[in-house]
């Protein structure tokens, strides 16, 4: 036997079914599912692991820019205007010295680890408190479909 369904596009798709599998096909299996509990450890792993990705691409993008601002001449051009509105003999400040490689590098691990420790936690805490309001809100649904 074959079943016939149109959808809104007009596309027709054709199902062949045996009689007795007709009337009880309804389409793809879905099933509703509530997440009803969050293991903070395993949410606390995961959010580490993923606060060190982003970490490493902190680093990464923090001396790239660094490395381009470098080969387009930013510092020796901000250098040269800030001599040129102050004067040839207040050279005290060298934007060039001051943002040198390894105190960038210094600066954009530091931001890393803050953002690691910050990113855990939350995340850590966030389980937590879900897991408290689960048995207010039910959790939240998702819904799983056999394609």
């Amino acid at each position: 036997m074959s079943v016939e369904q149109s959808d809104d596009i007009s596309s027709e798709i054709d199902y062949d079914l045996s009689e007795g599998e007709a009337e009880y096909y309804e389409g793809p299996t879905q099933a509703r599912l509530f997440v009803s509990r969050l293991d903070p450890w395993s949410v606390m792993k995961t959010a580490f692991v993923i606060s060190i990705g982003l970490a490493i691409v902190t680093v990464v993008a923090m001396v790239l820019i660094w490395g381009v601002l470098a080969a387009l001449g930013t510092f020796s051009s901000v250098n040269d205007t800030v001599e040129s509105i102050a004067g040839a003999s207040s050279s005290v400040f060298d934007i060039e010295q001051f943002f040198s490689l390894g105190r960038v590098i210094a600066g954009a691990l530091v931001l890393a680890a803050v953002n690691v420790v910050l990113i855990t936690v939350l995340a850590t805490l966030f389980a937590f408190m879900y897991n408290l309001t689960v048995p207010f809100t039910r959790g939240f649904e998702v819904t799983l479909s056999e394609d």
